[in-house]
């Protein structure tokens, strides 16, 4: 019986692909992983083909050391870099404005000298 005899559609009628979210993959894995239902059952249940289903368990295992990482390093390290490019910057201004001070009072000294104030 083919799948037009039996009520469903083929499946280049369906549409497109189910795409999953990361979340949905970890727990279509954690039913076969830890609840031990067959790779079979969990892909029918879920209309996903096994292929999908193995892939996404070895990018799962393959990326596992992520999840155990410390986070705060990294956001810690791009802050510290932010703040230590603002300290930079407001050191550069700084330094700007002392400058332009000191040309302005030339200037004025020289305008006063010259008469012209």
């Amino acid at each position: 019986m083919n799948d037009r005899q039996n009520g469903q559609q083929p499946d280049e009628e369906k549409g497109s692909r189910r795409r999953c979210t990361a979340q949905q993959k970890v727990a279509i894995l954690k039913e076969h992983l830890v609840e031990k239902v067959p790779v079979s059952q969990v892909c029918d249940k879920h209309g996903i083909n096994p292929t999908a289903f193995y892939r996404w368990q070895k990018e799962f295992f393959e990326n596992g050391a992520a999840a155990f990482e410390s986070r705060a390093p990294r956001g810690d390290g791009r802050a510290r870099q932010l703040e230590e490019r603002v300290e930079k910057l407001s050191a550069k201004l700084a330094h700007k404005d002392e400058v332009i001070a000191e040309v302005m009072e030339e200037a004025m000294r020289l305008k006063k000298s010259l008469g012209l104030i």
